[in-house]
């Protein structure tokens, strides 16, 4: 019964974002609900379990998501990203438009823009190419969600995602970790999208239009080098401030209490990405000039809030969720599933995390904070190095997260004017069918060869 009721507050999380309220509503209510129903205190989950759970989020990971929405902001609003994504579909050509957009998506999310600010910036370019086409324009959300939700949410080495940074601070990684099985799961979750993809193209053959050949995407007057370099410049300095500058300052005083009784390991890989971004905005804001500074800024910093408490309700509710007495029994069940071993139980329990909250980023926060102890213990029992099990729970996590409940799923389906009925199925394939099947794939890689 205990184990039904999780189940049971997922599947009315998941009807009600389907049916468009907001998690910010759904989550502290379900969970309110469930802990009433356990037998645990409600007062006390909410104010001691949600909120904690929710705040610590929002503490841990502001300054991401602030200075990922300014930069995204300042590249949308200077024309930037869009003259990025339109000289990537000049160069594929009309006849590679799925590739065309993914690629755009991938670029933009890699340089560290937000997948909300991407969803928005690749809408109006997705939609040119597919009527210049004529491809099935109920395809548009799950080729914006290959290329912005997956491969470079999780996977590839270097990658300022918040997904990419959650696990430095447990294992003592950087954003480059298990770098060889980041760029096979990278691949996989590529290559088998677009082949689905384009096979749905062929199988909605009758839903095609009519191709306008009178309609353009318009590439922009700023020059290439200046929407490039601000984007280059994110991996280039995540690495440098990881590898180079951080090593070399005097950080003892970490150890002090008032600064969190920590060592430079675990904070590294959040610093540096936290400085990349801050360099990113800088070069944006120099190089393109946007105008209107104040009102781009102003509109960057408010698109921040919703993404960062929309996720962290959702931290909120699977932290009450993993104190219910159903949530031991199903994790037993996942461990006795992995046989023992850490990195298949730290898979499974990430992902499951991700599915219950609807977020990536929300489930392995929970994940990590609720078994980052136990994992690492038996990490080093078993010897399983720590940027085998980081590269791993990222890219689990990227898999289960994108559920109908899912923020960004809601998001992308309002920009494109779409509902679940409509475009749902191919995001499912997409962004949680493939990436589930690249994480088996470097879990097993993992086991028999290590990191790399």
């Amino acid at each position: 019964m205990s184990v039904l009721l999780i189940f049971l507050t997922l599947a009315l999380l998941i009807v009600g974002a389907w049916r468009g309220v907001s998690v910010l509503i759904l989550a502290p209510l379900l969970a309110t609900l469930a802990a009433a129903i356990s037998g645990t205190p409600v007062f006390a989950g909410y104010t001691q379990i949600f909120m904690q759970a929710a705040g610590g989020f929002v503490v841990a990971f502001f300054p991401l998501f602030l200075l990922g929405a300014l930069f995204g902001k300042v590249m949308e609003a200077s024309g930037a990203a869009a003259r990025l994504a339109s000289a990537i579909a000049a160069a594929l050509g009309p006849q590679n438009a799925i590739l065309a957009v993914v690629l755009a998506c991938g670029l933009l999310t890699y340089g560290g823009v937000s997948l909300f600010v991407v969803a928005f910036a690749a809408w109006p370019l997705a939609h040119a190419l597919f009527v210049q086409t004529g491809l099935p324009q109920r395809l548009i959300p799950a080729t914006i969600a290959l290329g912005a939700f997956t491969f470079t949410m999780t996977a590839l080495p270097g990658t300022p995602s918040i997904q990419n940074a959650i696990p430095m601070a447990t294992f003592g990684t950087t954003a480059f970790a298990a770098p060889g099985l980041g760029l096979i799961a990278g691949a996989i979750m590529l290559a088998l999208g677009l082949v689905w993809l384009q096979w749905r193209v062929r199988a909605l053959s009758a839903d095609r239009v009519a191709a306008v050949t009178n309609t353009a995407t318009v590439a922009g007057s700023m020059p290439l080098w200046r929407a490039a370099a601000p984007i280059l410049s994110v991996g280039v300095v995540t690495l440098v401030m990881g590898s180079v500058v951080l090593p070399l300052l005097d950080t003892g005083y970490l150890a002090d209490p008032e600064y969190g009784a920590t060592e430079l390991s675990r904070v590294r890989g959040l610093w540096s990405v936290i400085a990349a971004l801050a360099v990113a905005l800088m070069l944006a804001l120099f190089l393109s000039r946007p105008a209107q500074l104040m009102k781009t800024l102003n509109e960057g910093a408010e698109s921040a809030l919703l993404p960062l408490f929309n996720t962290a309700s959702l931290v909120g509710f699977g932290a009450v969720i993993a104190t219910l007495p159903g949530f031991e029994i199903f994790r037993q069940s996942l461990d006795g599933l992995a046989g023992g071993n850490v990195l298949i139980s730290a898979a499974l329990s990430s992902a499951a995390l991700s599915g219950i909250t609807g977020s990536a980023s929300g489930g392995m926060s929970i994940a990590l904070d609720v078994l980052g102890p136990s994992i690492v213990a038996q990490a080093a029992i078993q010897g399983v190095d720590p940027a085998l099990l980081h590269r791993v729970i990222a890219v689990a996590t990227g898999g289960l997260d994108t559920l109908p409940h899912n923020g960004a799923v809601v998001t992308l389906l309002g920009i494109c004017g779409m509902t679940h009925r409509q475009a749902y199925g191919d995001i499912f394939v997409v962004a949680v069918v493939v990436p589930t099947i690249a994480c088996a794939l470097i879990v097993t890689l993992g086991m028999m060869f290590g990191s790399f």
